[in-house]
């Protein structure tokens, strides 16, 4: 970085300082957990040395914090894919169901962003259609940090609620459906060939919050790749023209994903695999009644804590999905 021409190229030198970064944070940690290794060391011999009963709780406190931070470095070394340090840009589409599966949406929406809180994330909404009654149609949003893509990937897919619907004067249960999509945002030029002939691109306004200039004005892009059907939209910012850069990165991003399906001879195939994915059986089912469970079908991890992981703990299921993919 000392070189004098490190900067004649910016993207490439930009990639070598993230890089230099996200090794630098990562022998961090590992000197911060030896440091606490040691520190509980020395801990459990004057307890010995000294016959000292009042410090077990400290050091079983010590122990707890050391195990989870230790836990949380291991799964960090899972995310070896190309782009699992990238940002994550995250869509949630509500499924059949009305009321009930945009509420349902709206529950998860603020569940990522909680997680993405705690996490230390970022989150800027790129698009979101509100419900007719309540809740949300879809939302895309995009999660900014380190990893954020590598965790959130294990939560592409189907996930379903079931509960006593409090849109349904009956009272009966209900069972609905929101998909997940999640792709990475990918800052760097990349060997994708996109003909501007094969992109239909339509403006509209933009709805929700955001002053007169968003919501009077057609600069919300709505971007369709008409060979593969795939579409993306983007009405955050207030120009036309940071919405149409913001919604091309998102469709690059999802093309370099349906390419990387290489086992995938025709486009066909691939769109019909989204479909199943989409609409087809579930990756996570939430019951709140009759009883409260959170299971995750791929891993079988389940907890009873569904108020816990509705406020954002959902690392317990990143991690299995993780630690499940290496085995």
């Amino acid at each position: 970085m000392e070189e004098p021409d490190f900067w004649n190229d910016p993207s490439e030198s930009t990639k070598i300082v993230r890089e230099a970064k996200q090794l630098k944070d990562t022998v961090e940690k590992y000197n911060k957990l030896k440091s606490e290794y040691d520190d509980i060391g020395i801990l459990i011999e004057m307890g010995y040395e000294e016959n000292d009963e009042s410090l077990i709780p400290e050091i079983e406190s010590m122990l707890n914090d050391f195990t989870q931070e230790l836990d949380n470095l291991k799964i960090s070394t899972l995310l070896t894919g190309e782009y699992d340090s990238a940002s994550a840009i995250l869509k949630l589409n509500a499924g059949a169901g009305g009321t009930e599966s945009c509420d349902w949406c709206s529950m998860l929406y603020r569940m990522y962003t909680r997680w993405a809180a705690k996490e230390g994330y970022t989150v800027d909404v790129l698009d979101m259609l509100d419900g007719d009654e309540a809740g949300i149609k879809s939302v895309t949003i995009q999660i900014n940090g380190l990893n954020a893509y590598g965790y959130l990937r294990s939560e592409h897919g189907v996930h379903r609620l079931v509960r006593i619907s409090p849109f349904n004067a009956a009272g009966k249960r209900q069972t609905s459906f929101v998909s997940c999509d999640i792709m990475p945002d990918i800052e760097e030029d990349l060997d994708v060939d996109i003909n501007p002939d094969d992109l239909r691109i339509d403006t509209y306004r933009s709805s929700g919050a955001g002053g007169q200039h968003i919501n009077k004005t057609s600069s919300a892009i709505r971007i369709t790749h008409i060979p593969t059907g795939v579409v993306v939209q983007c009405q955050n910012e207030r120009s036309q023209i940071s919405n149409r850069e913001t919604a091309m990165k998102m469709l690059t991003a999802k093309l370099i994903e349906l390419k990387e399906l290489e086992h995938k001879d025709k486009i066909e195939d691939i769109q019909g695999k989204y479909s199943q994915i989409a609409w087809g059986s579930q990756i996570r089912s939430y019951v709140f009644q009759p009883y409260t469970m959170v299971k995750d079908h791929r891993t079988n991890y389940e907890v009873g804590n569904i108020d816990g992981v509705m406020d954002g703990d959902i690392m317990p299921f990143i991690n299995a999905y993780l630690v499940n993919k290496t085995v």
